[in-house]
């Protein structure tokens, strides 16, 4: 009788941890899909909005004066990037955020496009010449959207940036009351031109970047077109260019991002830039700009982000985004002519 009393002791013993550990297993595994599913969810990428409605809501029957619209826009933006689904997740330390590199891609290419524009306000549209005093509310807001966006604590990321919404908001105010003359927002050609030199040149770096995708040697021309330059160091004739492979989606998401909002900054620009637009004749380049950037951000139907390579059976979607971005930013070479000359 007492070995079977044992026998049996140490039976259910068995039994009851081979329970816990299978019960363990099952939350386990529930708790990954759904953490599998929110994931998804709060990886899809914002839409694009209206300026125009944006700026009705909040200024009822106002007309919106020189500088709204893209004032409005920056702010929208960054209220997007803060204010979607899940929220600003770049910084996260806790799951599924943390887990995930997509969207939080795309967060930083877009706050690359809002960080350019605030400077390019703080620097030039605020200014009438290079000896004119800074605004203040853009003084501070423009350092804290370059505060590190991955920092989650002491200070957070998000806390940052919307102090920046308030000082932004803060120069719209006084930008749209007309006995208010702190705040001014000068639609020149020549401020236009120096912000768009900036974007050229994000623009031509995406394109590169989205192209080496495939890999491929590159002629080294850093030195083309100059008999006197020099660099630092020497390079090779030939340049070896690629994407580590497991940085492909990390470039595509990121140049989507940025694409979306200079989209958005554009839409606005194009109003309160119109008269200079018009004398200029340079409506119709900015409008191409704006359709190309559009077609950046078209429904991505594949599951993951395709690397093919050359014309073999699979898409390469770098490919296809580097297209887009190729073409909006000669676009914008036309502009900046139209702009210098026109």
């Amino acid at each position: 009788m007492k070995e079977r009393w044992t026998n049996w002791r140490t039976d259910q013993s068995d039994r009851v941890d081979g329970g816990f550990w299978r019960w363990i297993a099952i939350l386990l595994g529930v708790y990954l899909l759904l953490m599998a599913i929110v994931g998804v969810v709060i990886s899809s990428e914002p839409e694009p909005f209206d300026v125009r409605q944006a700026f009705a809501e909040r200024y009822p029957g106002q007309e919106p004066v020189i500088g709204s619209l893209t004032t409005q826009s920056l702010i929208v933006q960054t209220e997007t990037l803060l204010d979607k689904p899940w929220g600003y997740i770049a910084n996260d330390i806790s799951p599924p955020g943390v887990w995930l590199d997509n969207i939080p891609n795309w967060e930083y290419g877009a706050l690359v496009q809002i960080r350019d524009l605030a400077k390019a306000m703080r620097e030039q549209f605020s200014r009438s010449q290079t000896q004119s005093t800074e605004d203040e509310a853009l003084k501070k807001a423009e350092p804290n959207l370059n505060y590190n966006h991955r920092s989650w604590l002491l200070p957070a990321s998000e806390g940052q940036y919307r102090d920046s919404i308030r000082y932004l908001e803060d120069y719209l105010e006084r930008l749209n009351d007309e006995s208010n003359q702190s705040a001014q927002f000068f639609a020149r050609a020549d401020n236009l031109n120096a912000w768009l030199t900036t974007v050229g040149s994000r623009l031509g770096s995406y394109s590169q970047r989205l192209a080496a995708s495939v890999g491929e040697a590159r002629v080294n021309t850093d030195l083309a077109g100059d008999t006197a330059a020099q660099q630092s160091t020497a390079s090779a004739q030939l340049v070896y260019v690629g994407t580590p492979w497991l940085e492909i989606d990390d470039v595509f998401y990121e140049a989507r991002g940025y694409c979306w909002g200079l989209a958005q900054t554009l839409k606005a620009i194009e109003f309160d830039f119109a008269d200079v637009l018009e004398k200029k004749r340079a409506q119709a380049s900015l409008e191409q700009i704006i359709r190309e950037l559009e077609g950046t951000q078209r429904q991505i139907w594949s599951p993951m982000i395709l690397n093919g390579s050359g014309y073999g059976m699979l898409a390469n979607h770098s490919l296809v985004l580097s297209n887009y971005i190729s073409r909006a930013n000669a676009a914008l070479i036309d502009l900046r002519d139209l702009l210098n000359n026109g």
